[in-house]
């Protein structure tokens, strides 16, 4: 053993316990980012925590030792090729003999392909569809991969209609010999065809076997794109197969497998991917980094290192034998790997996947063309298949956020602050009665510039001065992500912009004032800019200070109940007649009363609304009639106001969630098509009464197809 080899010794990890029968080929999300997702897929051999990468293991060539794979990079699941196994005599009888698991000698999950890449590569592979699969079954892989036909990118149209055709074909007699223990990926082709990569994944996603459909969809055909650096094609790829893709399976990225691609990949909805990058970069003196790949070549010193690297100066690992160099710089790449697939799992958590993915698009030209192309998307996008993800992708985001928004030159498309602005577009409605108690109609618009948040602090008093000049005024803020209603100032991320202090002081052109106000429905009204000033809040106002306080209080709860919450202002009005509200010492709205009754409280981090059950039934009585089902395929209300969205839940689960739990993932009959995840919701039966209300942490699109999860935490039970 090599000095360099005796420094890597590590405990052993415990194996790992198989799933609950009833959970085999199940797929959790936990935790969700718009299309970004943590999830969990469950095996025979433990849980594939989602996104990670599965290295390749050449059974033939192992660079790294599977059980060290296991023990010190904590890698849950690799992939080897049953294809090679199967053709090999002295694998394929040790493999028949004691199982796959023994002869790669690794624990965790062990995922096959099939062969198709050795017809890529090679031409033709001699081995049948079922056969193949009847091979991976009897080896006992976790996930085997039925025999597709690979589509180049180079083919005809006719061509990859046939690889998308014969795949499709293939499909049910592969699933059906896999059997019941074992599961399958069903891989979508498609080319470079979006209408066509969109047909493979309905096809694939529709076909069920006799025990259950395809556990995982990899998204076939792309190593040759990534070969060239074709990024754009590859993301297009991406989103026009997620559009048909059902959302309970993981998108697995065929052959991807170089860090600097994982952020963006993962922000558009991919969650497995694989490579052998990590053992054949090492072979050719390349080292893997989040930013790119490096050459050894002359570094004096290492721009990226890692534990294994950071004993040794580039010089003496180019003296080294070539198998020993190899075999360290294979560490550096999978431990690189690894800690950066981390980092977009940590990512997704706190909310800031997207803004990784902007970090990772200025390393890399092409990466960079294939960034801006998919930003054009999310902004402006035509009918397709490319169109439905990436409208699902802003609709699936949480809007509001509890934690810094970094500025960028690309801040105004993130998918969150996409949905944010478009519901303040769709849903906000300028005031029907001012704090003097008339109901004329608004006289002006007045753009407070030049203050930074908290604008409770530094914009209030300018804000109480303009409507104490003019009640009949609608104040906006001015921001660096354009123009707010005061009434909004504590919501985040617009209040949460880390940026340079002068863009807090730069006014907004006259053509992006037009266009805001044409978004708000107020481009008709005349306009006043004030510069905010830094009075005491006290001389503001004078004594209508308390008058125009509680009226914006009162505005603010309308705005936001009919921003996240869907509810009419109208209907928001006549519940908060006789609103009173609590603040905290940092004089914000803490609590808010309804006709003496505590019904809802601001969000501190974010700005957002809790509903208390009193709140909950007082919104319920507004629209009490239950949700069509998923059956009844309700499509997206044309109405901006639909009320509060409503989760349908099937009987046998009422007596646990009248009493506080959680909504479970395959007990909900049906939802409104306009929930927002982690905002309210009411939890109601079939009949239409109030069983509990929440928060949603999944979308109606996933809770239709979801099984396994929780799909709404429950904030109280109306049934205690």
């Amino acid at each position: 053993m090599t000095k360099a080899l005796r420094r890597r010794v590590v405990n052993k990890r415990p194996d790992p316990e198989p799933c609950r029968d009833q959970d085999l080929g199940k797929f959790e999300v936990t935790v969700r980012d718009g299309a970004a997702r943590l999830g969990k897929l469950f095996t025979r051999h433990g849980i594939l925590e989602t996104p990670m990468l599965l290295p390749v293991i050449n059974p033939n060539i192992r660079t790294i030792e599977p059980r060290e794979m296991w023990d010190k990079y904590r890698v849950n699941g690799l992939i080897t090729n049953s294809y090679v196994t199967w053709k090999h005599e002295k694998l394929r009888e040790p493999a028949l003999k004691e199982g796959i698991h023994s002869l790669l000698d690794f624990p965790g999950v062990i995922v096959t392909d099939s062969g198709t890449f050795q017809s890529y590569v090679y031409g033709d592979v001699e081995v049948g569809v079922e056969e193949i699969v009847e091979f991976q079954k009897k080896i006992g892989v976790d996930i085997g991969t039925m025999l597709d036909v690979f589509g180049r990118p180079d083919m005809s149209r006719e061509e990859i209609e046939h690889a998308v055709e014969e795949t499709a074909n293939r499909a049910l007699i592969s699933l059906n010999t896999a059997g019941e223990d074992t599961l399958l990926n069903g891989p979508v082709q498609g080319g470079l065809h979006d209408d066509l990569r969109a047909q493979a994944g309905a096809l694939m996603g529709e076909v069920s076997g006799d025990y259950r459909g395809f556990a995982v969809h990899p998204i076939g055909g792309i190593v040759p794109l990534m070969e060239k650096q074709r990024y754009l094609e590859l993301f297009r790829i991406l989103l026009s197969a997620r559009s048909t893709i059902p959302p309970n399976r993981p998108i697995h990225m065929f052959g991807c497998g170089h860090p600097i691609l994982f952020p963006m990949c993962i922000a558009l909805g991919a969650d497995l991917f694989d490579s052998a990058a990590y053992a054949l970069f090492a072979r050719d003196n390349r080292l893997l980094t989040p930013d790119g790949t490096v050459k050894l070549g002359d570094l004096t010193e290492w721009p990226h290192t890692s534990s294994a690297l950071f004993p040794y100066t580039p010089k003496e690992v180019r003296e080294m034998e070539k198998d020993e160099r190899s075999t360290l710089l294979a560490h550096h790449n999978l431990e690189v790997t690894q800690a950066e697939l981390a980092r977009c799992r940590e990512a997704v958590r706190n909310g800031t996947i997207w803004q990784l993915a902007e970090q990772r698009s200025h390393a890399n030209a092409k990466l960079r063309e294939a960034f801006e192309w998919v930003l054009e998307q999310l902004e402006e996008s035509d009918e397709g298949p490319v169109a439905e993800s990436v409208l699902r992708t802003i609709a699936s985001s949480d809007p509001v956020r509890g934690s810094a928004e970094q500025f960028s030159e690309d801040i105004d498309s993130r998918p969150h602050l996409l949905h944010l602005n478009a519901l303040l577009a769709m849903r906000w409605r300028r005031p029907g009665s001012w704090w003097d108690g008339s109901d004329d109609k608004a006289e002006r618009v007045v753009i407070l510039s030049g203050a930074e948040p908290p604008w409770r602090d530094s914009a209030l008093g300018s804000a109480i001065s303009a409507l104490e000049e003019e009640p009949r005024s609608i104040v906006l803020i001015s921001t660096p992500v354009g123009l707010i209603p005061f009434t909004l100032e504590d919501v985040s991320p617009w209040c949460h912009i880390q940026c340079p202090d002068d863009l807090w002081d730069m006014v907004l052109d006259e053509a992006e004032i037009d266009a805001w106000l044409e978004d708000l429905g107020i481009a008709d009204l005349p306009l006043d800019i004030h510069v905010c000033q830094a009075d005491p809040e006290e001389e503001a106002g004078g004594e209508n200070r308390s008058k125009i306080r509680d009226w914006i209080d009162r505005c603010t709860i309308v705005d936001k109940l009919s921003l996240l919450c869907g509810i009419s202002p109208s209907d928001v009005c006549k519940l908060s007649n006789e609103m009173t509200s609590r603040r905290s010492r940092t004089d914000r709205m803490v609590n808010v009363n309804f006709g003496g009754v505590h019904c809802l409280s601001p969000r501190l981090p974010d700005g957002a609304l809790s509903l208390t059950l009193a709140g909950a039934k007082k919104l319920h009585e507004l629209n009490p009639k239950p949700p069509s089902t998923f059956q009844q395929g309700e499509k997206s209300s044309e109405l901006n106001h639909p009320g509060l969205p409503r989760v349908l839940l099937m009987d046998d689960a009422i007596p646990f969630v009248g009493k506080g739990r959680n909504v479970i993932h395959g007990f909900v009959l049906g939802a409104d098509p306009h929930l927002i995840v982690g905002q309210p919701c009411l939890v109601v039966s079939a009949k239409g009464e109030l069983i509990a209300h929440g928060v949603a942490n999944a979308t109606a699109d996933d809770m239709a197809f979801f099984d396994k999860g929780i799909a709404v935490k429950v904030r109280d039970g109306a049934l205690k």
